[in-house]
């Protein structure tokens, strides 16, 4: 091919590329799942992130959220609105070993504690297990937690829990314990030693036959802001923590079209079953 009859393909080449350059958004206005190359890109309350499993590259995503009690007030019993949850929100990237043994466990989370509250998460899944004669949050296999698959110590989540509550006294949390822990009374003890108790929502105020779950304004008023659930039946009974399937139902990992790097769910109202109104937690 001569030079001449390759100039018209050269400069075909070169439109195109511009006019992809053009059709780019940026400086604020990509709009939600539009391919970005920075948050400044995205427009107002969404940021640049990657999702590999969802899509390719980097897209504007949401970060931030909308405060339910503001669209509906907090007249309404506590198990008629919706929750964000996090699962396994203690297996954080990036947070460094705490045990000098570089950690093999798969993280679920980027955000810290701390931070995932203060975007509007409000219930958090905490896996608990005895581990170096104390209480500690672990990615772990067959009830055991490892140096390669511990996170962290309970006490020091329990803690951003605390502070958060002590900062927000108009918030509730919840938290949904699959739990390892052997040791007598282990788990009270890291809760009282968190501070935690003084927000404590009492198992005997929990429903039964049916019945609706307190109002957000009383559980406000009265201060019971943190609401715990384990998934040991005995411990309803000897340490006053409400055991998860008395009160809750769940729909299947991985149903409902949840995506791996998503590593959300939902708490909401469910059915009644056995008389007892259940609330139901969604993965999506």
């Amino acid at each position: 091919m001569g030079l001449l009859e390759s100039i018209p393909l050269v400069i075909i080449s070169v439109l195109l590329s511009v006019t992809a350059i053009v059709d780019a958004c940026s400086n604020g206005g990509c709009k939600l799942l539009e391919e970005c190359s920075s948050t400044p890109d995205c427009a107002a309350g969404l940021l640049c992130g990657s999702c590999p499993i969802r899509f390719h590259g980097e897209r504007c995503i949401r970060s931030t959220f909308t405060d339910q009690f503001k669209l509906l007030n907090n007249s309404l019993p506590f198990n008629k609105y919706a929750y964000l949850t996090t699962h396994n929100s203690f297996a954080i990237a990036g947070e460094p070993s705490h045990t000098g043994i570089p950690r093999l466990a798969l993280p679920n989370q980027e955000d810290s504690i701390t931070q995932q509250l203060n975007d509007g998460v409000r219930a958090l899944m905490l896996d608990t297990y005895d581990f170096k004669d104390d209480i500690w949050l672990c990615h772990s296999f067959e009830g055991k937690c490892y140096d390669f698959t511990a996170f962290s110590p309970a006490i020091d989540t329990l803690k951003e829990v605390e502070a958060f509550l002590g900062a927000n006294p108009s918030e509730i949390i919840t938290l949904i314990l699959e739990d390892y822990v052997e040791s007598p009374n282990g788990l009270t003890k890291v809760f009282n030693a968190s501070g935690l108790t003084k927000y404590w929502f009492p198992v005997s105020n929990m429903p039964q036959n049916g019945q609706d779950w307190p109002l957000v304004k009383d559980m406000v008023a009265n201060n019971q802001r943190l609401i715990v659930f384990t998934s040991k039946r005995q411990k309803q009974e000897s340490e006053g923590i409400a055991y998860q399937w008395n009160f809750m139902v769940e729909n299947m990992y991985l149903q409902m079209g949840m995506m791996e790097c998503i590593q959300e769910a939902v708490l909401t109202v469910g059915s009644q079953q056995h008389s007892m109104t259940k609330l139901s937690l969604w993965f999506w």
